[in-house]
């Protein structure tokens, strides 16, 4: 079996009650809201990432202000070729503001679009586990940096 990890920043960017969110395709088909962020690139470091990635997926300039948190996933995903992925998935989640440039659309990217949804109506859109992860991180400042049940 293939190992294979995965390292990546995002942003929380709460502005007047209201949450940044880029739009991305689901897989099967329509569309699920992410948090503005993605992979790091070798070498670069995460706070770079999630500017980077803030600036290409929402046009604005973004300032980490604080870690929040990190979340750990792993899972194996099937065989291909036959041979399945051991898939560990490493998420860094920076709350950040906005410093500068213009909300715009992605082009020929990861998302195809992004906007500002009242925190209070999150629950209600199609998002990725990672938003509400997000969220959680934001109101409860875990001091350990993360949420969830302790592993041993």
């Amino acid at each position: 079996m293939r190992k294979k990890l995965r390292v990546a920043a995002y942003a929380l960017c709460v502005r007047d009650g209201q949450l940044l969110l880029a739009r991305s395709p689901a897989p099967g088909g329509g569309f699920e809201w992410v948090l503005p962020g993605g992979g790091m690139e070798h070498g670069e470091d995460p706070y770079d990432t999630v500017v980077r990635e803030v600036e290409e997926e929402t046009g604005y300039l973004a300032e980490p202000t604080a870690l929040l948190g990190i979340d750990s996933s792993r899972r194996v995903l099937p065989a291909r070729f036959g041979r399945g992925v051991d898939h560990h998935g490493v998420r860094l989640v920076y709350e950040a503001r906005i410093t500068g440039g213009e909300l715009r659309h992605e082009a020929n990217g990861s998302t195809d679009m992004a906007a500002w949804h009242p925190v209070a109506a999150v629950s209600e859109l199609t998002c990725v586990s990672m938003v509400g992860k997000g969220l959680t991180m934001w109101r409860e400042r875990p001091a350990a940096g993360r949420i969830g049940a302790v592993r041993k």
